[in-house]
Order: structure tokens, then C-alpha cells, then sequence
């Protein structure tokens, strides 16, 4: 796979800078990690505190990847329109707000609420941080920095678990709340500092593209869509990638309790591990992606042969039931970290201009696929159970309709035949 401007750019930082920027965006991507992932480690508290039920507990995790997929769309314009460094600040403004009313909130409502408006705020943290990257780094750079950028995510999801856990007898959870926000609040402040402007670039018309028809593409999403690269890939970000956001962020840990029979310190363990087997992964990615690349192994090629082992794992937990615990989903979830290689493929499959809107459309497609996903399992959970079956079963039959969803999307993806 060859991008088809990213050979030659006046705007590649040396690699004093590369590593500075890097490490200011990856920041913000941490505390947004915590962020998404911390309902997981709350989840037995917050259950009765507020009398939840697992569907409302699914559309409380969930509601962070709803507000986060809703930014998607005009983040990606106003990324390639003014760039990284001016949209995450604001966002992120928006992620502060969210956090100090998650701390105040006395109803389901406003728990929900908050947890939208943080989904919206930390929404940019990845996009622009890639849109920046594609811009500054180099193929291999890239590929590179993008599997860092996950491990990151998966050292904030670790810091949810355990951390959080022992921090909730000294703190009570509502502190928590504005210790991120204030964390947020330094983050931003280097990324004011560190990270370079941006310039726009104006790009020839292509041959046989009016020009009215060009600016239409150039003001939207109209390439994108049409990509049949991004709608071979589109599925599996929505069930695979997605369900497995969903999994690792919420349904393991009722799963260890409600299925294995855990303690709450037993699941936050457990989550604790999951996310730590996440972050050697996603080094271990970043390690070994340019040496792939160069003898011939794709994204494409490596996700064909990747997900198939994820999903003989999920069918494994499932039949497993009680048995299942923290080393079967760290399993999934590390046989289904290939699909992270999906996002730098579809972002360098279009050129320059385009990256901030076509990563944005792809993370809308993850994103949605997380909250349906999430917030699914929570109501396939509850109807079962009202239909008669046990808690296990119902967890196992809730986790079976997933994974025919799962397998479906990767028959899609086999029968298209699109050039990456």
C-alpha cells in the first residue's frame, strides 16, 4: 500500500519534534482512554447507587460512544479546514465540562448526560492526533505511531481498572471525576504549546472531475462514501472492532462478575490485565508494522488472517460460560487488535486533503458500532432473562447473537474486492 502524496511534504517534523508532538497528543489520548473505559471498574457502584439495570448500564458506557460517533462527521471537515491543534482544544474544553457534571450528577439522566458530553469532548483525541501524523510522519512513522497511539489507549484503560479501584474507598468516585478534568486541563496546555499550526493545502482538480464537482468533493464526504476500500472495511469496524471496544470497556466485567462469579476487586483485577495484554499488543504492533509492510503483509492481508482466530476465541468464551474469565477475554481482544491496523490503512488509501475526514468517518463507523454494540448486549441481556433464562445463559446467548453479527461482517469483508 503506497499513499499517494505521502512520499514528499514540506510540513515533515524532525524527529525531536515528531517525539514531542507525539507525546503531548498522546496525552489527551490517555486521560480520554480512562475516560471511556472507567464505567467498567464504577459499574458495581454506580449499579447501586442508582439502581441500574444491565440495559441501563450498557446505554451509560454507551452513551460516551454516542457522543463521541455524533462529533464525527464535522470533525473530520473542520480537522482538514483548520487543523489538529485549534479542534482538540476545543473539544476538549467540551471533555472538562463533561467530567465536573459526571461528579455532580444525582439521576440516571444526568449521569447520561455527562457521559455524552465528555463521548463529545475527548471525540477528537485520536482523529486529530492521526490527521496531524499523516500530515507530519512518514508511511513507516505512521504505522508506527498509530499502534503507540492504541497502546496509549490501552495504558489509560489500564489506569482505569486497579487505580480506580483502590482510589474509590479513599476518594468515593465523584473526585475522581475532578482530578481528570483538571488532568485534561495540563494536557491541553502542551498541545497549546508543542503542536505546530497548520497550513491548508489547495490540490489540482482531478482529470475528468469538473471543477464544480471537485470543490463538492474537496467541501464533503461524497469520495469517501463512494470508497469501495472504506465499505470492505466498514462492517468489521462496526461489529468486530467496535463490539470488541464494547467488551473490553464494559460487558468483561459484569461478565466476571454476574457469569464467573468475581468479586468487584476480582473483575477490576481482571480489566486490569486485559488492558495491560492490550498495551504489549499494541507495542508489539508498532514494533513489527514496518517490517510487515516491507515484505508484503498489508493491513488488508493481516486482517483477513487475524479475524478468523478472533472469532474462534469469542465462540470458545461463549461455550466456556463460568469458566470464561479475565485470560479468555484478554484473548478476544488481543486476536482482535488487527483490526486497529484498519485505521492508518483507510486514512493513507486517500490523499492529504482528504485524511482528517476520511479517519473521521471511519472512527464514526467504530464508534457507532461500540454504543449499539454496547448498549445491545445490555438489552439482549435483560430480554432473555425476561423470556426465563438464567443470568449465564442469558449472557451466553446475548455474546452468541454477537458473534453471527461478527461472522457476517467478515463474510462481507472476504467477498469485496477493493485495491487498498
Amino acid at each position: 500500500m503506497t499513499p499517494k502524496d505521502i512520499a514528499i511534504s514540506p510540513d515533515r517534523l524532525g524527529a525531536r519534534a515528531a517525539t514531542v508532538v507525539f507525546l503531548a497528543f498522546a496525552a489527551a489520548y490517555f486521560f480520554a482512554a480512562v475516560l471511556r473505559a472507567i464505567i467498567a471498574t464504577l459499574a458495581p457502584v454506580l449499579t447501586q447507587e442508582f439502581a441500574l439495570q444491565a440495559r441501563d448500564l450498557g446505554l451509560l458506557a454507551g452513551g460516551f460512544f454516542l457522543g463521541f460517533a455524533a462529533v464525527q462527521l464535522p470533525l473530520g471537515t473542520w480537522l482538514d479546514r483548520h487543523g489538529p491543534k485549534h479542534v482538540i482544544l476545543g473539544f476538549l474544553s467540551l471533555a472538562v465540562v463533561g467530567c465536573l457534571a459526571f461528579s455532580v450528577a444525582t439521576s440516571f439522566a444526568g449521569l447520561l448526560t455527562a457521559r455524552v458530553l465528555v463521548g463529545m469532548g475527548v471525540g477528537a483525541c485520536l482523529m486529530t492526533a492521526l490527521t496531524g501524523y499523516r500530515r507530519w510522519f512518514d508511511a513507516a512513522t505512521l504505522l508506527r505511531t498509530n499502534s503507540w497511539m492504541l497502546m496509549t489507549g490501552s495504558l489509560g484503560m489500564l489506569a482505569s481498572t486497579l487505580p480506580v479501584q483502590w482510589l474509590m474507598p479513599l476518594t468515593g468516585w465523584r473526585p475522581l471525576f475532578w482530578l481528570l478534568a483538571v488532568l485534561i486541563l495540563l494536557s491541553m496546555a502542551a498541545i497549546a504549546w508543542v503542536v505546530p499550526g497548520w497550513r491548508a493545502t489547495a490540490l489540482p482538480t482531478p482529470a475528468g472531475l469538473n471543477a464544480e464537482s471537485a470543490i463538492h468533493d474537496e467541501a464533503g464526504y461524497a469520495s469517501i462514501w463512494r470508497s469501495r476500500y472504506f465499505h470492505k472495511m466498514a462492517p468489521l469496524a462496526f461489529f468486530n472492532y467496535g463490539g470488541m471496544v464494547a467488551i473490553q470497556t464494559l460487558w468483561a466485567g459484569p461478565w466476571m462478575v454476574r457469569v464467573a462469579g468475581n468479586t468487584p476487586l476480582q473483575s477490576a483485577t481482571g480489566l486490569f490485565c486485559i488492558n495491560a495484554s492490550m498495551l504489549v499488543t499494541f507495542w508489539s504492533w508498532g514494533m513489527v508494522n514496518p517490517h510487515l509492510a516491507r515484505r508484503g503483509w498489508s493491513a488488508t492481508r493481516l486482517i483477513a488472517w487475524g479475524v478468523p482466530l478472533s472469532l474462534a476465541v469469542l465462540a470458545f468464551n461463549i461455550f466456556a460460560g463460568t469458566a470464561t474469565g479475565w485470560l479468555g477475554w484478554a484473548l478476544f481482544c488481543m486476536t482482535s487488535s488487527v483490526l486497529g491496523l484498519a485505521q492508518p490503512a483507510v486514512g493513507m488509501s486517500f490523499r492529504a486533503s482528504l485524511a482528517g475526514r476520511a479517519l473521521s468517518a471511519f472512527n464514526l463507523v467504530i464508534f457507532a458500532g461500540v454504543f449499539v454494540v454496547q448498549w445491545g448486549l445490555g438489552l439482549l441481556i435483560d430480554g432473555f432473562a425476561t423470556l426465563g433464562l438464567g443470568q449465564v445463559a442469558s449472557f451466553q446467548v446475548a455474546m452468541l447473537v454477537y458473534l453471527c453479527c461478527c461472522i457476517a461482517a467478515y463474510a462481507y469483508f472476504v467477498s469485496v474486492n477493493a485495491d487498498n
